[in-house]
């Protein structure tokens, strides 16, 4: 089976890199790593036993953080290695985790490539963050007789329609995980459905309740208040935008503002993927907006000098929070287009009034919650998200109701940091 997947694997590599070779080209993606995703990982601390954390993307590196921070006090005789596969995924670890922990791209599901990165790494133990399930990853654990844990597990509707085609193969690796900690009860019942033995499936909660830091500021925020001439201004961020949503966010933004209405509202887009920073500063022009891009004054003793009318583009890494923080209403993108969503609990965790779109079926569990404890508003188009906007921009009563509800339901459902590592524990002294 091992060849046959190797055979696979060669011929989608070759059909996929006429892609890969224009994202690299075009958007700068993919230049760094290669000697990594093909095993070449190393230890900062090779004589220490080893605990291997693979989280895809930025969300994922995202959820581990109270996870690696209790793993370091409460298993401190361990070393953690973290791999990630996406570019953003990767400088996102390297900055939270890089002074303190080995951090690389996951090494392709080649069985050559799998065992030689095992061999370089010896660890005692691999978690696996939400679904990230490689065959051969896990066959070369097995034979190892090396742990394998998916955490915070959860299989999507369209990824759960995919692999139930391929039930009969899935359950060949499935079936080797030692345990699958899933967000939910429905997600454990799919676990099981594809292969993973029923007492090998716990349901502890979702980790990002955990990491979803529940605060009223956050630090730097003031000052990117300040760099923007944000004083006394009603602020809307539209985070994690995808592609097509910018415009209808502007159109709405457009509507808000016409004849003076809701005179001080402002406008902070931040789109999800940083190679459509220009692209989304074009159209902001375009569209008759004047502009001010936040990576034109961070870090500089200079102000933005707008007359308080400009939309504000976020085009910076890791600020999206400081944005939040200072939002009267947010809205959640990637939701208004069929593109899954982006995570809301963050926002939600900071006491924002949280709206987001149709279609967040990769959120699906949070966004349950979230609108059974009417902690956050659901619109299903633009016009619906325009009469949403002035709903809560001339009601600040209900605005900050949905707000506090949002931030309840998030304390309500934390604690899965501390399931998790009951499970850790046991399995290490088994």
């Amino acid at each position: 089976m091992r060849l046959l997947l190797d055979v696979v694997y060669w011929l989608v590599g070759i059909a996929v890199s006429p892609i890969l070779l224009y994202r690299v080209i075009r958007h700068g993606r993919y230049r760094s790593g290669w000697g990594q995703r093909f095993g070449r990982v190393d230890r900062k601390n090779p004589h220490k036993k080893c605990i291997w954390l693979h989280a895809v993307s930025m969300g994922e590196v995202n959820a581990a953080q109270t996870l690696v921070a209790e793993i370091e006090k409460q298993l401190g005789d361990f070393e953690i290695v973290i791999s990630t596969t996406t570019d953003t995924g990767f400088a996102r670890a390297d900055k939270l985790f890089g002074h303190k922990c080995s951090v690389f791209y996951f090494p392709f599901d080649l069985s050559w490539v799998t065992r030689r990165a095992f061999n370089r790494l010896r660890p005692s133990i691999c978690l696996l963050m939400e679904l990230e399930v490689w065959p051969n990853f896990v066959f070369t654990a097995t034979e190892r007789k090396i742990p394998v844990i998916v955490l915070n597990g959860r299989i999507s509707d369209r990824s759960f329609s995919r692999y139930r085609r391929i039930k009969r193969i899935t359950r060949a690796f499935f079936g080797k995980l030692n345990f699958v900690l899933a967000q939910t009860q429905e997600y454990a019942d799919r676990f099981r459905e594809l292969g993973c033995p029923a007492e090998r499936v716990i349901v502890t909660s979702s980790l990002k309740y955990d990491t979803a830091q529940v605060a009223d500021r956050v630090e730097g925020a003031q000052a990117l208040a300040e760099q923007l001439n944000l004083a006394g201004a009603q602020l809307w961020v539209a985070g994690g935008t995808g592609d097509d949503e910018e415009k209808i966010i502007l159109d709405v933004y457009k509507s808000l503002c016409r004849d003076g209405r809701f005179d001080g509202l402002r406008l902070a887009v931040v789109p999800r993927k940083p190679e459509r920073f220009n692209e989304v500063a074009e159209l902001i022009e375009r569209m008759g907006f004047s502009l001010v891009r936040y990576s034109q004054v961070k870090g500089t003793a200079s102000r933005s000098t707008d007359n308080g009318k400009a939309v504000i583009l976020g085009d910076t890494m890791g600020d999206l929070r400081k944005f939040y923080s200072l939002a009267t209403v947010i809205f959640v993108g990637r939701s208004l287009v069929p593109m899954g969503g982006s995570d809301m609990m963050e926002a939600a965790a900071l006491g924002k009034c949280t709206i987001f779109g149709p279609h967040a079926f990769n959120f699906r569990q949070t966004v349950d919650v979230l609108l059974k404890g009417q902690g956050a508003i659901q619109v299903m188009d633009k016009d619906d998200l325009q009469a949403t906007m002035e709903k809560c921009l001339s009601d600040p009563a209900y605005a900050k109701k949905i707000a506090q509800s949002g931030q309840a339901v998030i304390r309500q459902n934390q604690g899965a940091t501390a399931r998790t590592m009951e499970v850790l524990r046991k399995v290490l002294k088994a």
